[in-house]
């Protein structure tokens, strides 16, 4: 699973992208969702949170989560310690549904890796900005 959070101003209007794949890379489930405004690390969390829910209906035993959220990824390893209480919130929430795999494991992967989550999460943005009917002049 791929996860990505986009947030423009930080905080701003923000988005989630997931790709769930299988073992052999072929895509299963493509996740976008429009948050509204929200920090880049809430939108990183709030990634993870819906693909671990969505991964979860599929009842795999092992998950592989990549993601080029380095404090996510430190954080949900017990690397780094959640010190901001928003996103403690949300930490413990991934740390909930950690519990439905038998095998779970985090990779910190560099942005151009992670592309096509990247990608996903701007179209949740764009896609709610082109639906915003724009101001007469």
């Amino acid at each position: 699973m791929y996860t990505d959070g986009a947030s423009r101003g930080n905080p701003g209007p923000a988005g989630i992208g997931v790709l769930i794949q299988d073992e052999n890379e072929h895509p299963i489930q493509k996740i976008r969702r429009f948050l509204g405004k929200a920090t880049n690390n809430v939108a990183e969390y709030t990634a993870l949170i819906d693909g671990l829910e969505a991964v979860k209906k599929l009842n795999p035993r092992h998950l592989e989560v990549f993601s080029d959220s380095e404090l996510v990824i430190k954080q949900m390893k017990g690397e780094y310690q959640v010190r901001n209480p928003n996103l403690f919130l949300l930490y413990q929430r991934a740390r909930i549904l950690m519990n439905h795999f038998q095998f779970i494991q985090f990779y910190s992967i560099p942005r151009e890796m992670n592309r096509a989550a990247d990608a996903l999460a701007n179209e949740a943005i764009d896609h709610e900005f082109s639906r915003v009917p724009k101001p007469i002049r």
